[in-house]
């Protein structure tokens, strides 16, 4: 009589712990970002391979992704890192570039430090798309952080964090 009845309890703790993991993984489901694979071989095609040796001839220490279908390379030039996106084309769909204050263009570096004086340019990174150029700059003060963005000369803080202390 005992065998059945702990059995019978067991099986419901199980049924319980199974549906409430359940409903624990879907909501962990719905927050999940995009994520990129990477497998141990991407066959990268060779007219995407071309068509990058054009673009970026100079390109170190190249590895490849799959976003969809479309291919991102992460490498870096002269010490910059960077990231292109291309479709299975070949065509390039966007292009980031990795960098510190010193990257900056002289008169994007002097609007930011004209607008947020008591600030340090912390990193910068330019993205290249569509015939666009955005630089999104972090900076940091000792009260906290700000990340704006610059294009066509134009500054627009995008977010500005206090820091905890």
């Amino acid at each position: 009589m005992t065998t059945p009845f702990i059995s019978r309890f067991f099986g419901l703790l199980v049924s319980i712990a199974l549906v409430s993991n359940s409903f624990a993984q879907e909501n962990s489901i719905r927050n999940l970002q995009p994520v990129l694979t990477n497998g141990t071989y991407i066959k990268v095609y060779e007219n995407i391979r071309s068509e990058f040796q054009k673009m970026f001839a100079n390109a170190e220490n190249v590895s490849w992704y799959t976003i969809d279908k479309n291919f991102l390379a992460k490498f870096s030039i002269d010490g910059l890192e960077k990231r292109a996106l291309l479709n299975p084309k070949g065509k390039l769909i966007y292009e980031m570039s990795y960098g510190k204050e010193k990257h900056l263009p002289a008169d994007i570096r002097k609007n930011v430090k004209r607008s947020y004086v008591e600030y340090a340019i912390t990193s910068a990174t330019l993205v290249e798309e569509s015939n666009r150029s955005i630089w999104v700059i972090n900076l940091e003060d000792e009260f906290g952080y700000a990340i704006v963005r610059v294009e066509n000369n134009e500054l627009e803080e995008v977010k500005k964090y206090l820091k905890v202390k």
